[in-house]
């Protein structure tokens, strides 16, 4: 028997949470993809022996994905915040979402095609904002007028 951490993040997903599980795994580092569950009996979006719930990891995050149906969709009130080294990982975490059916956003925000936010944030960007003044200004309004974060953009604006 799997023993289920204390505290997992549940995640609702119209119907693809094993796609979605199975994404995150092959994208991210200490991701992977744990117990499937099947309904026991039909539900009202589903019938028996869907695949109901999903338990993963995101970087080492405890999740569970729960297909819920149609009823709630996913929204920026939630999500995943992956802290990059460098702007190649940036440009691999970004392109992997946006290109496999997501949509870009501002300041680092972008989707995935389930409608999970990400927030593909370089440590210079949050070295930035803990410095703290003219710093963290300079730094803070350069990222207000990017998609994808660009770490060159964010360092030179730090230097002023």
């Amino acid at each position: 028997m799997n023993k289920q951490p204390k505290n997992t993040i549940c995640l609702w997903y119209e119907k693809d949470a094993q796609a979605a599980a199975e994404f995150y795994a092959a994208t991210f580092p200490d991701s992977k993809v744990g117990s499937i569950y099947h309904a026991p009996s039909d539900f009202p979006d589903g019938k028996k022996g869907d695949v109901l719930m999903v338990e993963f990891t995101v970087c080492g995050v405890p999740c569970v994905g729960l297909n819920g149906g149609p009823t709630f969709k996913q929204s920026e009130a939630f999500s995943f915040q992956i802290a990059t080294e460098n702007q190649e990982e940036t440009d691999r975490y970004w392109n992997a979402i946006v290109d496999n059916g997501g949509k870009e956003s501002a300041c680092g925000w972008c989707k995935d095609k389930w409608g999970v936010s990400w927030q593909i944030t370089p440590r210079v960007l949050m070295d930035a904002m803990g410095a703290g003044g003219d710093e963290a200004k300079r730094a803070f309004e350069a990222m207000m007028t990017m998609g994808k974060i660009d770490v060159a953009a964010i360092e030179a604006a730090r230097c002023g």
